[in-house]
């Protein structure tokens, strides 16, 4: 992982050093010892750490991923920790798990430790790397093959703390929370509005089968290198139970494409080697249901950054970032008119 910060508050390293030497020490039944300590500015909930470990017998380079606060977690994360597992086992490239503990005595929080995967993280510099290489179709043809593994899991063999919409349609219960978050807006936001009466009419029916999913797919959860994708990251928000097409359709908002416009699913190329990396692996591509979950995607980010700005403005959060995310919500409303505009037969989605 390339994005790093150079140091970290040197009471804040001592700790951070002392803790990891003492669980892994424990955990593997053997002094270890930590070293060279970097902040990394891959993930906002939780902290990051690299580090080296050295056990005696090898040097390991590692990533502490550490929940510093349990009232912002989405997943346990022993839960999390065991679906990035199952993945793994299931083909999907993801780093391997090295050390869970639940304990947050050693370093402020519940962690888990894995290795260290090199390559590009910060969007920018992922399609920096992506369209000098010219590699834009193979990472979305990857990353569709990866998805399509993913979603070929039983979710039977998933966690069973892991989030689950429950027994009904995963597209119901996200509509049911979008407008409960719209009921929440300080002001009036008819583009919104209309944006949700669109996904209300449209109201894909039941699936046939429901699949584990990750959560959050984008160009920004994944570590990138010259032979292409590398890693899928953050797994804090993955489902036991969901819709396939969430994961598909999130991963092509317009938002995580950093001005390639054009280059629909994360900016690195079009929907068709994507659709065919996601295919050649079993997966079965729905373009209604894709789109509607577009919408819904679309919607719900716009409500999520509103709602950051609300918090705020409101006191629950005084923060100038958090002030300062309501900036792009007429950039998602723009985006969600486009996507629920009336088309013409030929015309792309």
């Amino acid at each position: 992982m390339s994005s790093t910060e150079p140091d970290l508050a040197e009471g804040r390293t001592g700790e951070l050093v002392s803790g990891l030497e003492a669980f892994l020490s424990a955990e593997w039944g053997r002094p270890v010892r930590v070293s060279n300590p970097t902040s990394s500015s891959a993930g906002a909930r939780r902290n990051n750490v690299l580090f080296d470990a050295d056990d005696g017998r090898e040097r390991l380079g590692l990533v502490a991923t550490i929940m510093p606060n349990s009232q912002i977690q989405l997943n346990p994360m022993g839960a999390e920790a065991a679906m990035r597992d199952l993945a793994r086992k299931a083909g999907v490239p993801v780093p391997r798990l090295y050390a869970t503990c639940l304990d947050s005595s050693y370093v402020g929080g519940p962690f888990f430790v894995s290795e260290r995967v090199e390559g590009e993280t910060v969007p920018r510099r992922v399609l920096r790397l992506v369209h000098e290489r010219g590699i834009g179709e193979l990472v979305a043809g990857q990353l569709g093959g990866a998805l399509g593994r993913l979603h070929a899991i039983d979710p039977g063999l998933a966690p069973a703390d892991l989030i689950d919409p429950g027994p009904g349609n995963p597209a119901e219960v996200a509509l049911q929370w979008a407008g409960d978050a719209f009921g929440q807006l300080l002001e009036p936001r008819p583009a919104l509005a209309l944006g949700l009466r669109w996904l209300e009419r449209e109201l894909p029916g039941e699936l046939p089968e429901r699949s584990v999913i990750h959560g959050d797919v984008r160009n920004g959860n994944l570590i990138v290198g010259a032979d292409g994708l590398r890693a899928l990251l953050d797994w804090e928000g993955s489902k036991r139970h969901g819709d396939p097409m969430e994961d598909l359709a999130w991963a092509s908002l317009r938002m995580w494409r950093f001005r390639y416009d054009d280059q629909e699913i994360g900016g690195f190329a079009g929907r068709a080697p994507f659709v065919s990396g996601y295919q050649s692996s079993g997966g079965a591509f729905d373009e209604e249901r894709f789109h509607w979950w577009k919408v819904l995607g679309t919607l719900r980010w716009a409500l999520g950054l509103a709602g950051q700005t609300a918090a705020h403005l409101d006191g629950r959060f005084v923060s100038i970032v958090m002030a300062a995310s309501g900036r792009r919500v007429p950039e998602l409303e723009w985006d969600l008119l486009m996507l629920i505009r009336p088309r013409c037969p030929a015309e792309p989605g």
